[in-house]
């Protein structure tokens, strides 16, 4: 069956200035494969590196990001691929909010700079 993931409908998640929405993931339909859209305020600069056990593609739509420590500014349009186990460390260096789309596939897990274990977050479940 396909299921269709309502941009006005979708569920938002918070974090200190990151808004998640969620798009395809398990409880919505997509058994392999995850993506979500994020808002990233202007000036955000992630206090902790993570690491993800898959990769992860980053698209940005809008403002510019940077997704690895000292990785170089992405812009609408670019992607930016991060193979499992590299660091991600997202910073929006402009002065507007910036919003890409992420893919990952299903059931990945992330492990922080400090070595916390951070299960699969709910945008992605």
């Amino acid at each position: 069956m396909v299921n269709v993931i309502r941009g006005a409908e979708a569920p938002q998640f918070e974090l200190p200035g990151v808004r998640f929405t969620g798009l395809a993931a398990p409880s919505r339909g997509s058994r392999q494969v995850c993506t979500w859209r994020i808002t990233v305020a202007p000036g955000l600069e992630s206090d902790q590196s993570h690491r993800i056990d898959r990769d992860e593609v980053f698209m940005v739509t809008s403002g510019r990001l940077r997704i690895t420590p000292d990785g170089e500014e992405i812009h609408p349009g670019d992607a930016v691929t991060v193979p499992a186990g590299e660091p991600i460390a997202l910073a929006n260096p402009g002065q507007e909010p910036a919003e890409a789309y992420i893919a990952i596939a299903a059931g990945f897990t992330a492990t922080m700079a400090d070595g916390t274990h951070v299960a699969t977050p709910p945008w992605a479940q």
